[in-house]
């Protein structure tokens, strides 16, 4: 069959113009406005009567034997260029992203775990330092407590020094037993260095500390006082003679009570002396 070069030109020219109006005007409206295409009722109607037409030029040229060869614009051909590069940086951007995704999970465990190796190594540096602090504080109260007593005025009287080592010994003994010792030391011809004696007293009779106890009522006796704790305080370095088998020593310590204090003493007071004699086995 013969071929109508006019003809196929023209049809072929007539696609190409189509094609290339559809292309154009898609670009320029891309390029110009930069908005997508507002695809209505009367721009899908006119796009159906142009693929119409060509259907029919297809069909028409198809009938008549002649070969047609629909010819890829150029600029579509650019456009496809561009577009495989574009798919192919897209590709690659993908697989550098899952890289730096897997670097990121990976710096994350790290990062995690370091952390996790931080918290525990907190935790033992505190409690080092708990262990540390703690055998500081027994060190500095071993010392305290057990070194030889020396003069010191925390309020700077005896009086204060004998209230606040009072207040003392009933918020920590031990503390408040030294500081009525360093009251002795520190005012040892005042009144309250012998009510400081009779406390020392009092907490070795309840330390079972029958010796001491009487070192400290003694101390605090000494010269026979005339006060209004004298007298029990007196029945008190008997008792704890008593209790150590000193019953000679108690009965001359309730004689004494019976010549210095029994007559102002309080009939309890004179009731216990009499309990005493008997148990010391007294005259």
């Amino acid at each position: 069959m013969t071929l109508k070069p006019d003809l196929f030109r023209s049809k072929k020219a007539v696609l190409t113009a189509i094609g290339l109006a559809l292309i154009a005007g898609t670009t320029v409206a891309q390029t110009v406005t930069n908005e997508p295409i507002q695809w209505d009722k009367r721009r899908l109607e006119q796009l159906e009567r142009t693929v119409r037409r060509v259907d029919r030029a297809l069909n028409q040229a198809n009938a008549a034997g002649e070969p047609f060869i629909l010819q890829t614009d150029p600029e579509v051909l650019a456009v496809q260029g561009r577009v495989s590069t574009l798919d192919r940086r897209v590709d690659d951007l993908e697989a550098t992203l899952q890289r730096v995704n897997g670097d990121v999970e990976r710096l994350t465990f790290q990062l995690e775990e370091a952390s996790r190796d931080n918290s525990a190594l907190r935790t033992r540096l505190n409690d080092f330092e708990r262990r540390v602090k703690a055998i500081e504080d027994a060190a500095r109260a071993d010392a305290e407590l057990n070194g030889p007593v020396v003069a010191n005025s925390p309020t700077g009287n005896a009086a204060g020094d004998l209230a606040a080592a009072v207040r003392l010994v009933t918020a920590e003994p031990a503390r408040g037993g030294r500081a009525l010792e360093t009251v002795v030391v520190t005012w040892p011809d005042t009144p309250q260095a012998r009510e400081a004696n009779v406390a020392l007293g009092d907490m070795r009779v309840a330390a079972r500390d029958q010796a001491g106890a009487v070192q400290a009522f003694a101390a605090a006796l000494s010269g026979w006082p005339r006060t209004p704790w004298a007298a029990e305080t007196t029945l008190k370095l008997a008792s704890a003679l008593e209790a150590s088998d000193r019953d000679t020593q108690a009965c001359g310590a309730l004689g004494e009570f019976t010549r210095r204090y029994a007559e102002g003493a309080t009939p309890a007071l004179r009731t216990r002396a009499t309990q005493l004699k008997t148990r010391a086995g007294c005259s």
